[in-house]
């Protein structure tokens, strides 16, 4: 194994530890074997998909991700079935006529200038994909078998890199949940699969209002409540529910009323591997006074501004003295309020107050 590779397994490795490097790292994989770019692919077994690639051709894996070609195409099933975990070419895994109607070509690689494909697909314990995919250009030809042999030599590196990657994750979804505690914030991270990936102990305590069933889901007591935490998740599950959404739960005779809220995870091409899209985090309501403002940014995506206006509606002042203490005027104020009613899930300011009054109970305790 010549030194270039011994280059190459050391930053794999180290990409494992530092997500960022996934970028780059995609380009040495490319450089490697005398292609344009390479891509890693991560399909979860609801068909979830999410990726990471060489910086040339991110516009493309976007166009892929939103055209759904990743349903149309058969080659990864195939890969599995030929050769799992080891890399084959395209031409090895169709026919030429099957190449020439291949939808991935004809549509998306073909017009920019790139013809030809090498991959290998891994299954995770999860069930999930990991697919490894390298490009070349049209003028290049197909992949020659050299290349083929030498990707194959460090398959193993890459597939535990990856594996590493999804580990990690996992604990930093821990990590998530747990650090919520500080501030005395029940708290829980919900994986690509729908299911509680970590829960922290404020969390667990609040059973059997809130609790997790045999297959990992997060179930509520209240019916209504269970119906609609179901749905938001689903949507979120497909990217169709950017904002926060909060859900009141009624109170009980020995017990609060809660406010359940989930916040969607930040996403972009260069966290495929973090496989948590949602943090649940309850609050109980109660008129104690407002939250921190760090709290407010952090759970709603709130501006400082924003947060600043909530903070002082939750001291029970008006829009006008709001804005007359912000030195602004009225209608600045409540274009800051409509966009805090859209992120924080509420369209009325006295939900807005009981909602973060109960952020401020929660501290409080």
């Amino acid at each position: 194994m010549d030194a270039v590779t011994d280059g190459l397994i050391d930053r794999v490795y180290e990409a494992a530890i530092v997500p960022e490097l996934w970028g780059e790292t995609c380009d040495l994989i490319s450089a490697e074997i005398g292609g344009f770019s390479t891509a890693l692919i991560t399909v979860a077994p609801q068909g979830a998909l999410r990726w990471v690639c060489s910086p040339c051709i991110t516009e493309q894996m976007a166009m892929y991700q939103a055209s759904g070609l990743a349903e149309r195409t058969e080659r990864p099933r195939r890969g599995l079935e030929l050769a799992p975990g080891s890399f084959m070419r395209d031409i090895d895994l169709q026919t030429m006529e099957e190449l020439q109607n291949e939808p991935l070509y004809t549509e998306l690689l073909q017009p920019i200038g790139l013809s030809w494909e090498m991959g290998a697909v891994f299954l995770e314990p999860s069930g999930a994909m990991l697919i490894f995919s390298m490009l070349a250009r049209t003028e290049d030809g197909p992949f020659d078998e050299n290349a083929v042999r030498r990707i194959n030599t460090v398959k193993a590196d890459l597939a535990r890199a990856a594996f590493m990657s999804t580990r990690l994750a996992f604990r930093e979804a821990q990590t998530m949940a747990q650090s919520l505690s500080t501030v005395g914030l029940p708290a829980a991270v919900i994986g690509d699969r729908g299911n509680v990936v970590a829960m922290n102990d404020r969390m667990e305590v609040l059973a059997p209002r809130v609790m997790t069933t045999a297959s990992d889901r997060m179930r509520l007591a209240d019916a209504e409540a269970n119906v609609l935490l179901s749905s938001i998740l689903e949507t979120l599950r497909l990217d169709k529910a950017p904002k926060v959404q909060s859900i009141p739960i009624a109170a009980q005779i020995d017990a609060p009323a809660l406010v359940l809220h989930v916040v969607p995870v930040k996403r972009n091409a260069r966290d495929i591997f973090t496989r948590s899209y949602a943090l649940v985090v309850i609050t109980p309501v109660g008129q104690v006074g407002p939250p921190d403002l760090k709290v407010i940014c952090g759970l709603f995506d709130l501006t400082r501004v924003e947060a600043r206006v909530a903070q002082e509606l939750t001291k029970g002042r008006t829009v006008e003295e709001v804005a007359l203490s912000l030195g602004v005027g009225r209608e600045t104020v409540r274009s800051h309020l409509k966009s805090i009613f859209a992120k924080t899930g509420v369209s009325r300011q006295q939900q807005l107050v009981l909602l973060l009054s109960g952020l401020g109970q929660s501290l409080a305790g």
